[in-house]
């Protein structure tokens, strides 16, 4: 049976290259923001979102974290703008978090790590698949939001509320009539790079949007979150958590900032 790639010691983000070269390579994700050396890039736009809730499909556990699953076969739910070239559309999204509030985003900002990380992942419609973007270096943009602890997130509770359904590796329940652009922030500023995708095969084909004010949610939300499983139904229980990729060398790629 081939070596499955995971977050622990054995299998974890140290080991990943072993079957999957491109984790070593020049434009991997996530990495450290440092504010002081980041240039505000006035040629960035605004970017804006047109979601259709009615293109929500199913909440999926893949034995890596809880992934919200979209209808990508046609224009239904779309980000455009910002640094992008044309319009994306949202195939899934998904969180990243660790085993306590303060040590679970990927991206860190001047040394600061969040209690979650959600990355909304669309792909560049003018390549017709979401397989052909994989290939493109503008092929995928994903939306970055940091999570931190503050005051419950109504928002968010909705997708806590479908989590008992997905409790362990390879449960799916529906999940439908949901608009992710609930969970975004007031503000739309962001911080904008070059990069990979946080999990193997770790394809160099994303422009990230990584938002620059974080949502809150409560200490309970994010426990919620840590009830999930790693494991299968019929094995052992693994406690879902620190599924996360440290900081990678950024190697001289520029982040612009859409804001002074």
């Amino acid at each position: 049976m081939a070596k499955e790639w995971g977050y622990a010691s054995h299998n974890g983000p140290d080991h990943w290259h072993e079957l999957y070269p491109n984790a070593k390579g020049d434009n991997q994700s996530p990495i450290e923001l440092h504010t002081k050396d980041i240039k505000y890039d006035p040629s960035l736009k605004p970017w804006v979102t047109a979601y259709d809730p009615g293109s929500a499909k199913t909440i999926l556990n893949n034995g890596k974290t809880c992934r919200v699953v979209f209808d990508d076969s046609y224009d239904r739910s779309m980000l455009r703008g910002g640094p992008l070239p044309g319009p994306y559309r949202l195939r899934q999204f998904h969180i990243h978090w660790g085993s306590t509030d303060d040590h679970g985003s990927e991206h860190t900002v001047d040394g600061v790590k969040y209690a979650a990380e959600l990355h909304m992942v669309h792909w560049n419609s003018k390549y017709g698949s979401f397989g052909e973007s994989l290939k493109k270096p503008d092929g995928i943009a994903v939306i970055g939001l940091f999570l931190k602890i503050g005051q419950e997130k109504g928002e968010f509770q909705l997708l806590l509320d479908a989590l008992d359904a997905i409790k362990t590796k390879g449960k799916e329940a529906p999940f439908t009539r949901f608009d992710p652009s609930c969970l975004f922030p007031a503000c739309r500023d962001y911080w904008t790079y070059h990069g990979s995708f946080t999990t193997p095969p770790c394809e160099e084909c994303i422009v990230w949007l990584l938002l620059k004010e974080p949502i809150t949610v409560s200490s309970d939300q994010m426990a919620k979150l840590r009830t999930l499983c790693f494991s299968a139904e019929n094995e052992p229980p693994v406690p879902m958590v620190d599924n996360w990729r440290p900081p990678q060398p950024q190697k001289g790629r520029v982040v612009r900032a859409s804001f002074k």
